[in-house]
């Protein structure tokens, strides 16, 4: 088992920028890759941004691409998303996940976070 912890959500505005984090505890961190998802109200939750075990790979969705970047720290067994330029359109709640493979689909990750709130409005 893997339990993961979202935090750095919150209100900014258009042109803004946040960090979000994903602490995980429970088994080794390093072993699986990491991803971010996101939910807006009515919509489906949809893929953000990927990255492998080592850190060596990163994958995003094109609406991000440029304006968001993926990280993680295994010493720290923390994972990240920066997150700039924002825009209204980037307003979800934003999931972390862990999964055995790298991937940009839901149903491929095994752990979840309770996900964290970000609003972009002026």
């Amino acid at each position: 088992q893997v339990q993961l912890v979202e935090s750095g959500g919150g209100l900014v505005q258009p042109g803004g920028s946040l960090r979000l984090s994903c602490a995980a505890s429970g088994r080794t961190f390093s072993s699986y890759a990491m991803g971010w998802f996101r939910q807006a109200p009515g919509k489906e939750r949809e893929f953000v941004a990927a990255i492998n075990w080592g850190g060596t790979s990163t994958y995003y969705a094109d609406s991000v691409k440029g304006r968001f970047t993926i990280s993680r720290d295994n010493a720290k067994n923390t994972g990240y998303l920066q997150m700039n330029s924002l825009k209204p359109d980037d307003t979800a709640v934003y999931y972390c996940a862990a999964g055995f493979y790298v991937r940009r689909v839901v149903h491929d990750y095994d752990y979840w976070g309770q996900g964290t709130q970000v609003t972009v409005s002026s």
